[in-house]
């Protein structure tokens, strides 16, 4: 008796190149920085620490770190609970900033879900593009406007 070998692909499913991508299509995001609402980061926090409830401020580089996440362009995509997600990251970066391993680990694993590194990006299939009504300076224009300005 003979033994089947395995089912031939559907073509339709390797649109997107090598090793098919199972057929998602990459989001291609203009490369502008994002400027639209985003929720506040507040300025303290409350942890529990040995039974107790401790207010304390949020550091600045969680601060830097949260106006750098904001500005993605990618962020135009999220909606109110990806925007949910990257505040809770918030917190883990603040933790993490603060030396603490373990948040250090998932920061890294929740960076990536967020999509805050080329590589990450990457992974997620979002891709960067320049905006389409820019201008695209010729050579041979520029030649003649340095032309121009050659005489003075």
């Amino acid at each position: 008796m003979a033994i089947r070998g395995p089912k031939p692909k559907d073509p339709s499913v390797l649109r997107s190149g090598k090793g098919g991508g199972g057929g998602k299509d990459w989001q291609e995001v203009v490369d502008e920085p994002y400027d639209g609402p985003r929720p506040a980061l507040p300025r303290k926090r409350t942890i529990t620490v040995n039974g107790q409830r401790v207010t304390e401020a949020v550091l600045p580089a969680t601060r830097e770190w949260w106006k750098a996440i904001g500005r993605m362009p990618h962020c135009r995509l999220w909606s109110a609970g990806d925007w949910q997600f990257a505040l809770t990251t918030a917190y883990v970066a603040d933790m993490a900033f603060r030396g603490s391993v373990s948040a250090a680990s998932e920061l890294r694993n929740r960076e990536r879900v967020l999509g805050t590194t080329y590589e990450y990006r990457r992974d997620l299939r979002i891709r960067y593009v320049a905006p389409r009504d820019a201008a695209v300076v010729q050579l041979a224009d520029r030649r003649t406007a340095e032309d121009e300005f050659s005489d003075l």
